[in-house]
């Protein structure tokens, strides 16, 4: 044993196939043994990838080869209870949906995959494994795939010649941080951000707070258009009444708290008159009528907000009745055509007024939930701080957020805690069910720019139907980690109960809808260009090596009239499968992932799979900048 176990380490050395795992990916332990590779594999006593000197290993190699086996690292990258993903072989679960043809191209490329992994795969025992690890403890690996870059020794990491990670992702990868690199897209492209990315602001800074409390304003005047055309009979939209819900722990409902005016009481005269001026005088401000104003914006000072927004919440969120006139009603609509020109978010933004506010720099919805704020019902109901989940709050009340934002208080200068983005209150549903869509891409070099999309994703459904006059994550924050919270409800028979579906399931039911081709017209290439765009802001902020790549996971809604909304992107996407659906997609993105980073270096012609390039950067030449005499010539301007 100990025999085979050098040949294989020294052929392995010889070819530059040592490689190092940390982190949950026994899908890509497997992949890069059966491609001959061989892991050094983490220290017993600590987190961190060293370097280790020939005298360590041969000590280490003295105690394997008289029968010591190690089971170093083992515990951080195979979890009691964790799953052990199948190397693609698992099959989703079927929808009623499904062709007959999607099954049988489903079952070629499976079949075809699982023949090159029995080619590659040679079962052998751990105890090998464990005797070449201690064998190649004194070489620097050749590849490296990490959770996280903190747990490389900084010493060591420049040596290592592929990384599955970059450093400095913040602008990129983080709430804030996107919320920024966007807010610089028209320096990259002639694209404005707001027709694929919901209106966000980070509170922690003053300009964007004030910005905030300008949007949120013009938004309720926008709103309350909306509300006095949308009438069902003789009842406004927007004041119905919440339906009984069934008793679940942790969902407790109550009759809505009316403000003390109370819905039935007359509203001032002059609200809609002065929502009707509010718009017009925006209108002039997107048409650059005020270019030349030194004074404040007309829209804050034309009405008395402190009096307009009380008096449009009860409208909105407490059933107030609100009487308009022919030559209103007509007004209403001519100003609201106008508007839709000019705001490409308008017909998503509904007419609630819901906004979302999230910690700037989490994920998976984790964070401490600040202010004492709690989701609010859009009937003034609150629910307790402690049903919401921790981090995410969602609300309708400027004052909420704004009390949000004042325990920002206190923070490192420059630190920002928390943003708020529009809430899109008219997405498309499945079943009357909210979903998501993660997508994959990877990016194999910065400069220049090169991407890689996936051709396939999976959504993700909430647990409860959709309804804005309940706020609580069950029904409106798709994220696995929040959702397994709710695992024993059911939104819709129809809806798997492990609430995934592939993309060809998604794509079965638009042909089912009548919309076949709006997923590969409208939607995967909506997806495409928000990556793409968000990739140009971010990179000169990213940490870019040679050598490295990286698997971005990035999270889409799809809006009423099928058009994609791009809410993030996440780093190290997690590959833990939480389903039948994610058990093979994840699967299958790791080894196509590996074919297109590792095997397409020996083999440009290899199958890469379900990848295929998004875009390369055409290679600029340097600029000369030694030997060159610069002038600028010219003449000063004369008066007429």
């Amino acid at each position: 044993r100990l025999r085979k176990a050098r040949l294989r380490v020294e052929k392995a050395i010889k070819e530059k196939k040592i490689f190092t795992v940390h982190g949950p990916y026994p899908v890509i332990r497997r992949l890069l043994r059966a491609r001959g590779w061989v892991e050094r594999k983490l220290p017993l006593n600590g987190k961190q990838l060293k370097q280790h000197s020939a005298d360590q290993n041969k000590q280490q190699l003295e105690k394997g080869a008289s029968g010591g086996g190690d089971e170093q690292g083992e515990a951080a990258l195979n979890p009691p209870g964790g799953a052990q993903p199948s190397l693609g072989t698992a099959e989703p679960r079927q929808h009623p949906y499904c062709t007959a043809h999607d099954k049988e191209n489903e079952g070629e490329r499976a079949d075809a995959d699982e023949k090159e992994d029995k080619e590659q795969c040679s079962e052998d025992s751990e105890d090998i494994h464990d005797l070449m690890s201690f064998l190649v403890q004194d070489q620097v690996p050749n590849f490296l795939w990490t959770i996280r870059l903190s747990s490389i020794d900084q010493e060591l990491l420049p040596r290592i010649e592929v990384v599955n990670r970059y450093p400095r992702l913040a602008a990129l990868c983080t709430k804030e941080g996107l919320c920024q690199s966007l807010q610089n897209l028209s320096w990259f492209e002639q694209v404005d951000f707001n027709t694929f990315f919901p209106r966000c602001y980070r509170l922690g800074f003053k300009d964007e707070k004030e910005a905030f409390i300008d949007d949120f304003c013009l938004t309720a005047a926008r709103s309350l258009l909306k509300l006095a055309l949308q009438k069902v009979g003789d009842r406004p939209v927007g004041t119905e009444q919440p339906s009984k819900p069934n008793e679940v722990p942790g969902d407790h409902e109550s009759p809505p708290m009316l403000s003390t005016a109370g819905p039935h009481s007359p509203l001032y005269p002059q609200l809609l008159e002065e929502a009707l001026e509010v718009c017009e005088q925006h209108l002039g401000v997107l048409g650059h009528q005020d270019i030349d104003r030194s004074t404040p914006s007309p829209c804050r000072t034309c009405i008395d907000w402190d009096r307009f927004l009380p008096e449009y919440y009860r409208v909105a969120h407490e059933g107030a009745r609100l009487e308009l006139g022919r030559e209103q009603r007509e007004r209403c609509q001519e100003l609201l055509q106008r508007l839709e020109e000019k705001l490409p978010q308008l017909g998503i933004e509904g007419s609630l007024n819901i906004w979302i506010v999230k910690p700037s720099a989490k994920s998976r919805g984790r964070g401490k939930a600040g202010g004492g704020v709690g989701h609010t019902h859009p009937h003034g109901e609150r629910v307790p701080p402690s049903l919401c989940c921790p981090g995410i709050v969602c609300t309708t009340r400027l004052e909420e957020v704004l009390e949000l934002a004042q325990s920002c208080v206190g923070t490192p200068a420059g630190v920002c805690e928390w943003v708020v983005q529009k809430y899109v209150e008219r997405p498309l549903t499945i079943f009357n069910t909210k979903f998501d869509i993660r997508q994959w891409f990877v990016v194999t070099d910065w400069k220049p720019l090169t991407v890689w999309f996936y051709r396939d994703c999976y959504l993700r459904f909430c647990s409860r139907p959709f309804s804005l006059c309940h706020l609580e994550p069950a029904r409106h924050l798709c994220n696995v980690s929040i959702q397994k919270r709710y695992k024993t409800w059911q939104p819709d028979p129809r809806v798997p109960p492990d609430k995934i579906w592939s993309n060809k399931q998604f794509q079965t039911h638009l042909a089912w809808l009548g919309r076949a081709n709006a997923w590969q017209r409208v939607m995967v290439p909506g997806m495409k260009a928000a990556i793409l765009n968000a990739l140009r802001c971010a990179r000169d902020q990213v940490g870019s090596r040679k050598g490295s790549f990286e698997l971005f996971g990035a999270d889409f809604l799809i809006g009423e009239d099928l058009q994609p909304w791009l809410l993030e992107i996440n780093s190290c996407p997690t590959m833990s499968p939480s389903s039948a659906v994610t058990r093979q997609l994840c699967a299958n993105v790791q080894r196509d992932t590996l074919r297109l980073v590792l095997d397409r270096k020996d083999n440009p012609t290899c199958s890469i799979g379900a990848f295929e390039l998004l875009y390369r950067e055409a290679a600029v030449s340097s600029c000369l900048t030694v030997g060159l005499r610069l002038m600028v010539t010219g003449c000063s301007l004369k008066k007429p």
